[in-house]
Formats: C-alpha cells, sequence, structure tokens
C-alpha cells in the first residue's frame, strides 16, 4: 500500500501538467479578446439608421459611437470620418467617454446648414487588444434649415413689389438683344421660347404701372418684339413653333418630330400680345402702328387648319417636315383652355363651338367631381395634376365669376390650388421640409432633369411658381411660402432673376436655373392678385369676348 501511495504522488505532477492547456495553473483555456463591433450611433441622444438618411441634424451636434469594448485610440483618427457631400474631410473633434467604449465626434465649428454629411467608420479601427472592427459602417446625415431671415424684412405690399421687380429683369435686362423675346432658361443662348415670350410681354404693363420702366420703354421693347414676329420669325399657318432662334427666327426643333407650329405655345404668345395691344391704347402713330401689327399676326394664325381635316377637335403639332407626325389632340383638362378661346375668337379663321365641346370636353380627365382633402374638384386628373393648370390660361382669363356648363372656374382654380396644398402639407411621402409654407407642385426642373410634378408625380422637389403664382386663389397660403423662399431660403434660392427654379430640402437640392415660362407667371398672377390688371386688359378685347360667349361662357365681364 505504501508503494502504492508513492508512486500516485510521484505521478501526480505529471498528471496535473498534462490537464493544463492554457494559461499556467489556470486549468482552462485563455479567453480570446472580442471582436470590435459597433453597437449604436447616436445623435444628441437620438439613435441614428444606418439604413436611412438621418434629416434635422443640428450641425453643432456630437455624435456617440458606442462600441462592445474599448478602442485603440491611435487608430481612430483615419478610421473614422465625417465627408461633407461625400467628397471633402470635415476637420473634427475626437473625445472618448466610458473608459474609450465610446467615441464622440464633432466638427472643430459647426456644421453647415441645409448640407449632406457622411459619417464613415472602416475596419481599420482596432480594440485595445488589436482586434479589427467586424465590419464598416456608414451613417448619412443632412442637416437643418437655418431658420435665421436672410434679409431685412420688408412689408408684405413692399415683398410683392421687390418680387416682381426683380423677377422681371429676366425678361427685361436677358431678353435676346436682337428680338427682345425670352430666352427659354439661363443659359439657353439664342433659344427663345414663343409661350414664355407671351408672359413676358403680359409683364409689361405691369412693370410700366409698377414704374420699373417707363412707358416709352415697354413700347419700343414691343415694337422690337412685334417687328421680329411680323417680319422674321418662320411660321407655319401663321402659327409659332414652340422655340425660335432669336437672332435669326428659324425654327429650333423641340424634338425630332416637333418641327414646326405649336399651337398651345402659339397661344401663350398671342395672349401676351393681344394683352399689350389692350394696353398701349393710344392714338399716337407708334401705337396704333403697334395694335395693328398684332391684329395681322393674330388674325394670320389659321387656327381652323389645326383640325387636321376638318376633324372636330384642335390638334397640338403640325410641321412641315413631318405633317401631323406628333398626332396629339388638345383634349382637357389641362392647360390650353386658352387655346380653344382664342381659336373661337379668331376673326379670319375661326372654330365652331362644336370643336370646343366635342374636342376639347372629350378628354379622358376632363370632367372629375370627386373629393380631395374635403375640396371638390370639378374639372382634371386626380388630385388635380400640377399647378399650372390653373395658371397658364388664367394668366388672362379671369375665373372670377367665369362658367360653362355648370363648371365654376373660380371653384375649379381654388380647390386645385388647396388640394396640392393639403397634399404637401399633409406630407403623404414624409418629404423632408413639405409643411404650410413650403409647398406647391409643379412643372419644373429637377436634378438632372424635367418633370410635372403633382400629387400623383411627387418626387419631393417644390416650385417657387407654383405657390406664387397662386395668388389669387390662396393669398394667405400662397404668402406663407413667398414669404419662406425670400426669407429663411433666400440665400440658396434668390437671384438676379428672382426666385430660381426649384428645390428639394428631402435632396438639399436647389435648381440654379431660371425658365420663362415659370417666371411670367409669377409676375402677372401677383398683379392679377394685387389690381386684376391682365385680367382686365385680356378680357377688354372685344374678338375674346365674341369668342368665349359663342362657347356658352357667362361671366360679370362678358
Amino acid at each position: 500500500m505504501r508503494k502504492l501511495l508513492e508512486l500516485i504522488f510521484l505521478t501526480m505532477p505529471f498528471l496535473m501538467g498534462c490537464s493544463k492547456s492554457g494559461g499556467e495553473g489556470t486549468g482552462t483555456p485563455d479567453p480570446q479578446p472580442p471582436s470590435l463591433m459597433l453597437s449604436s450611433v447616436q445623435v444628441n441622444q437620438v439613435m441614428a439608421n444606418a439604413s436611412a438618411t438621418n434629416y434635422n441634424i443640428d450641425p453643432a451636434a456630437t455624435i456617440k459611437l458606442k462600441f462592445n469594448n474599448k478602442v485603440s485610440r491611435a487608430t481612430v483618427v483615419t478610421a473614422i470620418a465625417i465627408r461633407e457631400n461625400g467628397a471633402a474631410a470635415v476637420p473634427a473633434n475626437i473625445g472618448y467617454e466610458n473608459n474609450d467604449s465610446t467615441v464622440t465626434v464633432s466638427g472643430t465649428a459647426a456644421l453647415k446648414y441645409l448640407t449632406k454629411y457622411t459619417l464613415s467608420v472602416s475596419t481599420s479601427l482596432q480594440s485595445i487588444e488589436g482586434k479589427n472592427l467586424v465590419s464598416p459602417s456608414e451613417y448619412r446625415f443632412n442637416t437643418k434649415i437655418d431658420s435665421s431671415r436672410k434679409f431685412p424684412l420688408i412689408s408684405d405690399d413692399a415683398l410683392l413689389t421687390k418680387v416682381q421687380q426683380q423677377t422681371f429683369t429676366y425678361f427685361w435686362d436677358f431678353a435676346h438683344p436682337v428680338s427682345g423675346l425670352a430666352r427659354e432658361r439661363n443659359n439657353s443662348g439664342d433659344v427663345v421660347t414663343t409661350g414664355g415670350s407671351g408672359f413676358g410681354m403680359m409683364a409689361i404693363p405691369v412693370a410700366i404701372n409698377r414704374n420699373f420702366i417707363s412707358r416709352a420703354e415697354g413700347l419700343a421693347r414691343m415694337q422690337k418684339i412685334v417687328g421680329f414676329l411680323k417680319n422674321t420669325a418662320v411660321k407655319v399657318k401663321g402659327a409659332f413653333p414652340h422655340w425660335l432662334n432669336g437672332a435669326t427666327g428659324a425654327i429650333v426643333p423641340f424634338s425630332s418630330l416637333d418641327d414646326g407650329a405649336d399651337l398651345v405655345e402659339t397661344s401663350f404668345l398671342m395672349m401676351g400680345l393681344l394683352t399689350a395691344r389692350q394696353y398701349f391704347d393710344d392714338a399716337s402713330s407708334a401705337e396704333t402702328t403697334l395694335r395693328n401689327d398684332i391684329n395681322t399676326i393674330y388674325q394670320n394664325v389659321d387656327w381652323d387648319w389645326f383640325r387636321q381635316g376638318g376633324q372636330q377637335v384642335l390638334y397640338w403639332h403640325y410641321s412641315n417636315n413631318n405633317g401631323w407626325g406628333m398626332n396629339l389632340p388638345v383634349k382637357g383638362w389641362n392647360e390650353s383652355l386658352v387655346t380653344y378661346i382664342l381659336a373661337a375668337s379668331s376673326p379670319t379663321h375661326s372654330i365652331p363651338a362644336s370643336v370646343y365641346q366635342t374636342g376639347w370636353k372629350s378628354g379622358s380627365q376632363y370632367l372629375n367631381g370627386n373629393n380631395y382633402f374635403g375640396y371638390n374638384l370639378p374639372l382634371g386628373p386626380p388630385q388635380g395634376g400640377p399647378l399650372f393648370f390653373s395658371h397658364y390660361s388664367f394668366m388672362g382669363i379671369n375665373p372670377t365669376g367665369l362658367s360653362e356648363a355648370g363648371i365654376n372656374y373660380a371653384v375649379q382654380t381654388k380647390n386645385h390650388t388647396l388640394i396640392n396644398y393639403q397634399y404637401c402639407r399633409t406630407n403623404p411621402n414624409h418629404f423632408y421640409g413639405y409643411s404650410d409654407s413650403v409647398w406647391g407642385l409643379t412643372a419644373s426642373d429637377i436634378e438632372n432633369g424635367y418633370t410635372a410634378s403633382s400629387p400623383t408625380n411627387d418626387v419631393s422637389v417644390i416650385a417657387p411658381t407654383a405657390s406664387i403664382s397662386s395668388m389669387p386663389y390662396t393669398p394667405n397660403e400662397s404668402m406663407a411660402a413667398l414669404k419662406f423662399y425670400y426669407y429663411v431660403l433666400g440665400d440658396k434660392m434668390w437671384n438676379q432673376y428672382g426666385f430660381t427654379d426649384a428645390f428639394s430640402l428631402q435632396n438639399i437640392w436647389f435648381a440654379n436655373s431660371t425658365l420663362a415660362i415659370d417666371q411670367g407667371p409669377i409676375i402677372v398672377m401677383i398683379e392679377n392678385y394685387r389690381s386684376g390688371l391682365l385680367w382686365n386688359l385680356f378680357t377688354s378685347c372685344p374678338e375674346i369676348v365674341s369668342g368665349m360667349q359663342q362657347l356658352g361662357f357667362t361671366a360679370p365681364y362678358l
């Protein structure tokens, strides 16, 4: 027995040594350092979302990155970065909390307002034990709006005048030097727009009455424009193309088949010409000649030809090269009501009322009758379509007291606008920035393109012309938007030609473009709200009165 005990005693160290597999004397494996993982990111105590953009972030915010382990400070500076618009790195202050398991990041100075930032964390970040971060992370942050006032406060009346005057410079200072017509946009060179020029002509009486220019200056500009249109510009059946070369008068194709007459753009041009004719009404030889030349231009438009062989509808386009290749009938409801009114009003090439009744009113989205946001919409597509439907024709046609076949056009234009307003205010797509001061969906530039925005085609882009040009219908809502665009966003979108075309607070995008067809309604519709000047001028045309009566319209001015 004693020998057996001695044997056991002698072999115990060997047996104990064989049981070890890790640290000396522990009897268990050494624990491996944990992998380094990012647990959460917080911005001012609010959890950040890694799968979507984080909006409305204070530029002075501190970002806290919480890890499951202590980090190696030596690796933080190169592994964690804030970048502005995904490119330039922003100098950052780095701090540490919770025994180096939380890293705090903020700009060395406050970040910029309304700017895109990206916070990235690369796998080069290591724990104190030398373990690399398991996977990289990236967080997108958009900083909030700077709500400070960018310009001194002035009275509402003075602000309306300022907006009209500065917007008018697009048509006055930037007009084509040869023709006097409005360039399509602020970078279009010799390309001028016929419809936008019509809107610009409507702005000239406003400018004279508001003392932006003298009557003599306005007359001289109209003489240049009318002379060019009458004697130089290429016409097809008396109608004008969408675009012209402002120096030569040649047609500039709008598309491969659209290289001839555009009847709707021609109608906007004629609305402007007839409005100017009514304004320049004295007996002087200069103004008499101007009126006679305008009559010649209007009476030469062969409206009836655009029935394409006597059909009961007008067609939008005709080309000497492509004939009726576009084959687009002008059917409602859209911006083209004035086209039928001008065609019916022509003293030389008029259309019968049946073309209006059978053609225009046969559009698949002519009648509506549904309620949206509590507002009944007599005409148009679901939720009304883009707001220019209630602007372009109604720059000259006064909807107040206007009715035809039971349709109240004051209700149509106002409720269309209120539906658009309430849609933006309700904001079903949850786009950042939409509010009772940021609203208005219509056709405009968008980032890398152009679209007709509406409640059924909402891409987060707001166009100032939409809400401002609705001033006659929704004066309080439109004024709130105008003030916000000017005072709060003015550093981003107010320039020598008034407001730029469009913006998206969701994507922090501001157009640098200015379009004639969007600037014109701002001047004209503000004036119609203030004085009714353009409504009174256009509807004083005896031809227009006669034409509208023939189509069945009734109004106090008819």
